[in-house]
């Protein structure tokens, strides 16, 4: 089956190319939001894995959720992977999220990916919606591991997360591919940690912590509840 990846040069999108997807991407021409150029793109797919996004500024609501309206409508009769994110949620319930747990995102991003998930179940209701965490473990670092190896930066006591080593979410989006689970899934690491003990394990040295400001979501602790979480961060960099 051919399987088309959206935001391919991204660093998601780029294990996924590795392993045999075919990407693209804005810096190759295509917008995400035009719904005619993603079809044209997806001719004779299977599948697409839509993992393009913009994290902040003008551009980031258009492409987070006009942009995933437009894949979806797109991506209709073949099978959809949406990567969301744990931002979703604002992480004051005090225990790990499930999937059918109400959304409520404190930051800009975190109401784009959620308004980008309502968009999607609307115009492709058989799409598979997968929340996952940070990043991190690819063939190059991630923006995460950057800020760890940087001695001036600060990181979050109170921001927990499940981080999720790259290459191993791609091989499981892939596995997914052929399942036939639709609707929202959690698919992070089986280690929740603080972005400061993050930074530190990354780093394999002592970081600079302090509490996170106001705004920020705090314990977005993802439950695997319907498939297993992959291996902890704590594992992997043993």
């Amino acid at each position: 089956m051919l399987v088309v990846v959206t935001g391919g040069t991204g660093y998601l999108g780029r294990e996924l190319v590795a392993r045999g997807c075919v990407g693209v991407s804005r810096s190759r021409g295509l917008d995400v939001r035009d719904e005619a150029a993603m079809r044209r793109a997806l001719a004779g797919a299977g599948a697409v894995i839509h993992t393009a996004y913009v994290q902040d500024g003008p551009q980031a609501w258009s492409t987070n959720v006009d942009g995933s309206r437009a894949v979806a409508r797109a991506a209709r009769g073949l099978r959809l992977i949406h990567l969301s994110t744990d931002v979703v949620f604002a992480g004051r319930e005090g225990e790990p999220y499930v999937e059918d747990d109400a959304l409520d995102p404190v930051t800009e991003y975190g109401r784009s990916k959620a308004a980008a998930e309502t968009e999607v179940a609307r115009d492709h209701p058989e799409a598979l919606i997968v929340r996952t965490s940070l990043l991190y473990g690819g063939a190059e670092p991630s923006k995460h591991e950057l800020a760890a190896l940087d001695p001036a930066q600060t990181f979050y006591t109170d921001e927990i997360r499940t981080p999720v080593q790259v290459g191993e979410l791609a091989d499981r989006l892939l596995e997914l591919v052929a399942s036939g689970l639709t609707g929202p899934l959690h698919l992070s690491g089986a280690d929740a940690l603080s972005r400061h003990e993050f930074a530190e394990l990354i780093a394999r040295r002592p970081c600079r912590g302090a509490p996170a400001p106001a705004g920020r979501p705090k314990d977005c602790t993802l439950a695997s509840t319907r498939v297993g979480p992959l291996r902890g961060v704590r594992e992997v960099l043993a």
